[in-house]
């Protein structure tokens, strides 16, 4: 992993954080999320963000591992995707605000998610594939697993009100993966499937692998568990507010969200 000191420690913004200039100076970007994420200038965000290519709090691209037998523009290709959104765990998937809901109602309901909930420990995530891409994720059995469903409920529940209707398209694009009756019924009720008891923590950390071959997918996924391997295990203390400033644009950290008890 980078030491800590290889890249100028991302910097928080204050309660009353402002948008993004990306968004042109509207009090609204595209989308929004709600994430965990590891504060920046940690290791663990450092180590996530040099692994992607991009940091999300200083929106610039970073230098990536050099993994032997994986050309650069092939890793560069191979993480696009989770590099797009910045280093996280979903909490709350992408949404668009609804008609007549501005920013800083968004910015005050997170803050009142973070608050009602209380920080934990993160156990020792490990590299994983989960379908078609690899992630760190928790051991399944760990008790904190419970803990990570409860504060992903809170964000989903809470903050669903807010949040605009899908739109054709979307359910379109969505159910084009397929999905189960209860995934499809989970979306239609709080805008993605993989909510509630079908939520798994995990931070992605490729694309797609079959755009790869298997070789290439095998010297990935064994670079990828040395480089995470010695990562310090991950405190839950805080809610980390993303967005979207334009359709397809990349995701930027706007702030982060104390929980309520340490």
């Amino acid at each position: 992993m980078p030491p800590e000191t290889k890249t100028t420690p991302c910097p928080h913004q204050a309660a009353t954080a402002t948008p993004l200039p990306a968004a042109s100076g509207t009090a609204a970007a595209h989308r929004y999320a709600v994430y965990f994420a590891p504060s920046p200038g940690s290791l663990g965000w450092l180590a996530g963000s040099h692994w992607l290519g991009r940091c999300a709090a200083l929106l610039q691209p970073l230098p990536q591992l050099d993994i032997h037998g994986v050309p650069a523009d092939v890793l560069e290709r191979l993480t696009a995707a989770p590099r797009r959104y910045g280093w996280h765990a979903t909490l709350k998937a992408p949404f668009a605000l609804a008609p007549c809901v501005d920013w800083m109602t968004l910015h005050h309901a997170v803050q009142t998610v973070a608050q009602s909930l209380s920080a934990f420990q993160l156990p020792p995530l490990h590299v994983e594939r989960l379908g078609d891409f690899l992630a760190l994720v928790p051991p399944p059995s760990h008790a904190a697993n419970a803990a990570l469903r409860d504060a992903a409920a809170a964000c989903v529940m809470q903050l669903q009100p807010l949040a605009a209707p899908l739109s054709k398209a979307d359910l379109a694009r969505r159910r084009a993966v397929g999905l189960s009756a209860r995934q499809d019924e989970l979306m239609q009720l709080w805008g993605y499937p993989f909510v509630l008891e079908e939520f798994r923590f995990h931070m992605t950390i490729t694309g797609r692998l079959s755009q790869v071959d298997a070789r290439t997918q095998a010297l990935v996924l064994d670079a990828a568990q040395e480089y995470f391997s010695d990562m310090p295990a991950l405190k839950f203390d805080s809610l980390a507010l993303f967005a979207e400033p334009a359709p397809g644009a990349d995701f930027a950290l706007l702030d982060h969200l104390e929980l309520g008890a340490g």
